[in-house]
């Protein structure tokens, strides 16, 4: 005889509900017949036709009414019309082996399966660990220096490896200008023309982009004019006096080295140059705007244009080493509603001055 197709969880309730049956059948059926719980039920005898129809067999109908009292139901796949499997009715709770079996399934649902894609808890760690790998991870940001805060100066070395030279450099700038050695330093040739521009606010700064044809000659080289920007207050500083603005012309060679020229700004009268950038500020941030005019670079120019010299860096992330400093010793005049204007988008945007460490600093004559 095939044995019941119970689950095991069910066995022992159903065994309970049997031997209960068996003890009413052997009280009140006709011939009494031995049961054992733990084994399949001998089949039925003849059925007895009466007027017709088939006598069910009374330990049937006890067990289907056991059944139906556990919450239990008809297997569709059973052999035999009293096999059943036991649904647990909503709300009770599963206690023994029982409760075991349900633990275990439900533990199986969140397990990861070999060879195959895991439970809910694994699904969710991979999309967590994907979106780590392509950026997207709640914990990740991109590094933002500034000039204060969590990403101010002090710390831009740290944010990102690219920004070391930040930290470790032995060369970066700015620095306070003291004790320049007076020589007679070839003048910087200038050649400088009307050109095209647009102005870009960049987050850091106000940053002017020149149209080709504007360079500087220094030391038997050529520099072109790339842009320039401004700091507030200056980041140079001569022999301790800090200046209102500077304006930092970037100049790159053909071999891509640079050469930056320093035009300190001071309180006074109306700078026409900078008027025309202020007149085309970009209405928001990291926007463009190109000017339908020229810029004449000579006008930001001092008529004394002797200069201080020195290697150093620059003076933002990722504070590259190697860079040519020209400081016009003679700054240009700013008007204050023009440095007003500056405040408002940027109040402070200057590094704080770095040590010499002994650089060789050369003075003109």
């Amino acid at each position: 005889m095939s044995k019941p197709a119970f689950p095991p969880a069910a066995r022992p309730v159903l065994a309970a509900g049997l031997i209960a049956a068996s003890v009413a059948a052997l009280m009140f059926a006709a011939p009494a017949r031995a049961a054992d719980a733990h084994a399949a039920p001998a089949k039925a005898a003849p059925a007895h036709k009466t007027a017709g129809t088939t006598a069910a067999d009374p330990m049937d109908t006890l067990r289907e009414k056991l059944a139906t009292k556990l919450g239990a139901m008809k297997a569709p796949e059973a052999p035999s019309p009293y096999v059943m499997r036991v649904v647990s009715k909503s709300g009770e709770s599963a206690t023994g082996t029982a409760a075991a079996h349900v633990a275990a399934k439900s533990a199986g649902h969140g397990a990861a399966k070999p060879g195959g894609h895991g439970g809910t808890s694994a699904r969710i760690a991979r999309l967590r660990a994907a979106k780590a790998a392509a950026g997207h991870s709640p914990d990740s940001h991109a590094a933002h220096w500034s000039y204060g805060g969590s990403g101010g100066p002090e710390t831009w070395g740290q944010l990102k490896p690219e920004f070391s030279t930040c930290a470790t450099g032995s060369r970066q700038s700015p620095i306070d200008i003291r004790s320049g050695v007076k020589v007679d330093l070839e003048p910087i040739q200038f050649d400088y023309r009307p050109s095209g521009f647009s102005v870009i606010d960049n987050g850091h700064t106000i940053q002017v982009n020149v149209a080709g044809g504007n360079a500087i000659e220094v030391q038997g080289r050529r520099f072109d004019l790339v842009q320039f920007h401004f700091h507030r207050p200056s980041e140079e500083r001569i022999n301790g006096r800090q200046f209102d603005m500077v304006a930092h012309l970037v100049h790159k060679d053909p071999e891509g080295r640079l050469a930056v020229l320093a035009v300190l700004l001071d309180r006074g009268s109306a700078q026409p140059l900078v008027q025309t950038i202020w007149n085309n500020l970009p209405l928001e941030r990291h926007s463009e705007v190109s000017v339908r005019a020229d810029i004449d670079m000579n006008q930001l120019l001092p008529a004394d244009r002797r200069y201080f010299t020195y290697m150093g860096s620059l003076t933002t992330p990722p504070c590259s080493e190697g860079v040519l400093w020209l400081v016009l010793q003679q700054p240009m005049p700013i008007a204050q509603d023009q440095i007003g204007v500056f405040s408002r988008l940027y109040p402070m945007n200057a590094r704080p001055v770095q040590q010499a460490a002994g650089r060789l600093i050369k003075q003109s004559n």
